[in-house]
């Protein structure tokens, strides 16, 4: 029996990029589905159910953080990197803050784009090894659902917050390094100016922390990366 191709949506209106993905999405063995507007984006990702989304930021009609957060009304669950052309670093916690599981930013890798949707999918093969409900503290994580209750709120979590959680966890109490996070959960390698685990923590904490600047869970390892107190 033939396994069905992965779709990815891809939301962009430059041609040649649009052009560029699907010729190496397709390569891949994805099958593609595109859109150039941010509402048509959205009526595609309604009809076609796409397994992930790339996201451009900057589009004729809407802006890519509206899209992102009308995706995530009618799917939680589906992974959206979002392309940016800006550097900022509150640029892309907005877009974080808005649904988006990751960013690349314009000019970006091709083989990057690629090896961090092998990495979601490599990670979504294997979470049904870990245990599906956890509970630590005062914190109780649903990775099946995608949610976490703490401190009397139920918060929904990305795709990535999901994973990063979860490889804390298998590994609680026992500082796992930035390097072995960007592998695992992202599929990069690391580089010096990568801050998306910083960001995802700063994130994760928000959620389940009383006091995210003092954290009593999500623990910094100086110089390392991070660990999970339970």
């Amino acid at each position: 029996m033939t396994t069905p191709k992965k779709t990815i949506l891809v939301v962009d209106d430059e041609p040649h990029i649009v052009m560029g993905l699907r010729d190496a999405l397709e390569f891949e063995g994805f099958r593609v589905v595109a859109a150039t507007r941010g509402r048509e984006g959205i009526a595609v990702a309604k009809a076609e159910v796409p397994d992930a989304v790339v996201l451009d930021l900057m589009l004729p009609d809407m802006n890519g953080y509206a899209v992102c957060e009308e995706l995530r009304r009618f799917n939680a669950f589906v992974p959206i990197i979002m392309l940016t052309a800006r550097s900022q670093e509150t640029d892309k916690i907005r877009g974080l803050d808005a649904g988006a599981d990751d960013y690349v930013t314009k000019p970006f890798s091709v083989g990057e784009l690629i090896a961090r949707i092998r990495a979601i999918f490599r990670r979504a093969t294997r979470a049904g090894v870990s245990p599906e409900l956890v509970e630590f503290g005062e914190v109780k994580v649903n990775f099946g659902a995608h949610t976490v209750a703490a401190l009397g709120q139920e918060h929904q979590l990305s795709f990535y917050e999901v994973e990063l959680l979860r490889l804390l966890h298998e590994r609680a109490g026992q500082p796992v390094s930035r390097d072995e996070i960007l592998q695992k959960v992202w599929g990069l390698e690391a580089n010096p100016t990568n801050r998306t685990v910083d960001n995802f923590i700063v994130k994760l904490r928000k959620k389940i922390e009383k006091a995210p600047d003092k954290p009593a869970h999500i623990l910094t390892v100086y110089g390392f990366g991070y660990k999970l107190v339970v």
